[in-house]
């Protein structure tokens, strides 16, 4: 589990094939692996992956072809957001993210309003019914506060701290994006569907 407060940003350093699967070797930048074991989880651009090697300043991930399939981000040498897995005693400084994208948007506005950011993101249909303004979202991997919903279109503002900290500095228009919807909007979902019909649909 994470909060979605991005605390570093690393680089895809290489990709190792394995017969569709990958094997990322990931440098963390500024992230300290001190307390950080093999097994653990660390998610990269909102993405949970288990750290099957380390090093001084880098981790070893493996990547299923299924994963790759329904992501975007891991499949090139490229900076990536970087996050810690959450532990019981620390401040939920996001919201809770477990880490598994529920969807790829493509960005379709990105542009200055004031000092922040203004982004607009096309979700895919099937994820808009979770989106709630006010609501939570994650996108990259960074907890954002949904601002406006048009349908399967949503908007988030980016205030300079977040532009500065995370790799979301870098879409444009057109860019694809990891999405996680909030875990909340999903379950509320699955119980009216469980009053509505009298068993699961």
């Amino acid at each position: 589990m994470f909060t979605g407060i991005i605390q570093a940003q690393g680089h895809i350093k290489s990709i190792s094939e394995h017969d569709g699967d990958a094997r990322l070797l990931i440098n963390t930048g500024n992230l300290d692996l001190a307390d950080v074991a093999i097994g653990d989880s660390i998610a990269v651009n909102g993405v949970c992956l288990t750290a099957v090697e380390l090093g001084e300043d880098t981790f070893s991930a493996d990547v299923s072809r299924e994963t790759l399939s329904c992501t975007v981000g891991l499949d090139s040498l490229r900076t990536v957001n970087l996050e810690k897995a959450l532990r019981l005693s620390d401040r939920l400084g996001g919201h809770l993210v477990s880490g598994h994208v529920d969807g790829v948007g493509q960005v379709i506005r990105f542009e200055p309003v004031g000092e922040s950011m203004l982004l607009m993101v096309r979700a895919p249909h099937e994820l808009s019914r979770y989106i709630a303004i006010k609501g939570s979202i994650t996108i990259d991997g960074v907890s954002l506060t949904v601002n406006h919903v048009d349908q399967d279109d949503f908007s988030v503002n980016l205030i300079p701290h977040t532009v500065e900290v995370t790799t979301l500095k870098q879409l444009g228009v057109g860019s694809r994006v990891n999405l996680e919807v909030d875990l909340i909007a999903r379950y509320v979902d699955r119980m009216t569907q469980w009053s509505n019909t009298g068993d699961l649909a």
